[in-house]
């Protein structure tokens, strides 16, 4: 019997009497008998719990993290550097257990870090409202497309392919189900192509969605397709990396609707995965339509600051079934951590992270180019990503990177087929100049 399922025959036999059912099979009658196994697990034979813990040990050592590799991989998660305050913080009781406030005065202190987390983000993408928040990049993009079809009572969403592949499979899959049509607009060296998107346009577009920088590394030049959107009377939605901010113009500067974007990078480690966070930010007239929470400060009977919890009538509190969002959980843990993470570096902590991170791409890539085996696949200026072409294939030269310790660059093949051998190389702050020579001399050898 399983140690942690105490349950006897005669256990077994009492709760079925209780409920009416002669064996246990009878709880499944309404799963088709199709569907049903009819067979026992194909999995070996017990063994004890030393003898598990020594095969999930086993398994677990094959995994290789960015602790033990030098990372050069980005493709939307980044190995930035992380400040030892972040874990000591969020590891705090009272923080760790945070979960959704349905009680949302009696939890200050929570109500008080996601204000915090809320207000840096509006400096930091020059918005006037930000939320907490969404599940990641993927999910933050897909609200945003809802929120502007509700906002413009159009159906049509147009997406840039330079937009981060997973981004683009969610928002099919997200938007499907809510009558809201995804139209792609067309790449061209690298960015989106302005003439196919102005042919596009049309007045059932609700918003553009465009990344800055886009996947491919390459910073967009905005400010022309904004003009063009919003002359259609279309929403602009920008999906950003927050450490680009440290450096480029901010999406309110360039009169960006919405602004979207994975937080991983903000003190979140890569966590195989996740949890991560996704963010969104506004302008005031988006406020009550935007999904997720948001923190206003006010004053107790005492006159006293306090937080609540505001606009919940626009939630799935009250009108759930009029909501523009069934996103019911948030990831206050994560958005505390981007919080510490922001107040720790500062302002100019920020821009210091966005600036080492910019110079050390151009300099791995100027490396890179001087051997003459590697070629740029476009010519057009980037952040902290670049696409190189490579004299063999992607899969074969990670795999010699991997030998010696360097986890290497994203295959771009897999996110468009026409970009045969060429790789995409992320590099941040946190990699040193003996890390970028040993990958440039690998790279050459290979």
């Amino acid at each position: 019997m399983h140690p942690y399922l105490p349950n006897t025959d005669e256990d077994v036999k009492v709760m079925l009497d209780v409920i009416g059912l002669e064996k246990t099979e009878d709880l499944f009658k309404s799963i088709p008998e199709n569907l049903r196994l009819k067979k026992g697990l194909d999995l070996p034979k017990e063994k004890s719990e030393i003898e598990v813990r020594g095969i999930m040990n086993g398994l677990a050592s094959k995994n290789q993290s960015i602790d033990e590799l030098v990372c050069f991989l980005g493709a939307g998660s980044y190995d930035h550097y992380i400040p030892s305050v972040i874990k000591h913080i969020i590891s705090r009781s009272e923080f760790y257990t945070a979960y959704t406030p349905y009680q949302p005065e009696i939890s200050q202190g929570t109500l008080q870090s996601v204000f915090e987390y809320q207000s840096m983000m509006c400096s930091l993408t020059g918005m006037d409202v930000s939320n907490v928040s969404m599940y990641d990049g993927a999910t933050s993009a897909s609200e945003a497309a809802i929120l502007a079809s509700v906002q413009t009572k159009r159906n049509k969403v147009l997406v840039s392919e330079t937009l981060n592949p997973e981004y683009k499979e969610v928002l099919k899959t997200y938007l499907q189900f809510r009558s809201v049509d995804v139209e792609f607009v067309s790449e061209k060296d690298g960015v989106t192509d302005f003439e196919d998107l102005k042919a596009k346009m049309d007045k059932d577009t609700a918003g553009v969605i465009l990344q800055y920088p886009n996947f491919y590394g390459v910073i967009e030049d905005v400010k022309e397709m904004e003009e063009t959107i919003h002359e259609n009377k279309s929403l602009l939605i920008m999906s950003v990396d927050p450490i680009a901010l440290g450096m480029l113009k901010s999406p309110g500067e360039l009169k960006a609707d919405i602004v979207v974007g994975e937080g991983q990078a903000l003190g979140q480690n890569l966590n195989f995965g996740g949890p991560v966070l996704g963010f969104m930010a506004a302008t005031k007239k988006l406020m009550r339509k935007m999904p997720g929470r948001i923190v206003g400060e006010t004053v107790d009977r005492d006159g006293k600051r306090a937080y609540v919890l505001t606009l919940q009538a626009r939630e799935q509190h009250i009108r759930r079934y009029k909501a523009t969002s069934n996103i019911c959980s948030d990831q206050t843990l994560n958005s505390i951590a981007a919080a510490v993470y922001m107040a720790t570096l500062g302002k100019q902590g920020m821009k210091e992270v966005a600036v080492q991170s910019f110079k050390k791409a151009h300099y791995t890539y100027e490396k890179l180019m001087e051997g003459g085996k590697y070629k740029p696949v476009f010519d057009k200026p980037f952040f902290k990503e670049f696409a190189v072409s490579c004299p063999k294939s992607v899969e074969e030269i990670n795999s010699a990177l991997r030998k010696e310790g360097i986890l290497g660059g994203f295959d771009l093949k897999r996110a468009n087929e026409k970009l045969e051998n060429a790789m995409l190389v992320a590099v941040t702050e946190s990699r040193t100049m003996e890390d970028i020579e040993k990958f440039v001399r690998i790279m050459e050898e290979i």
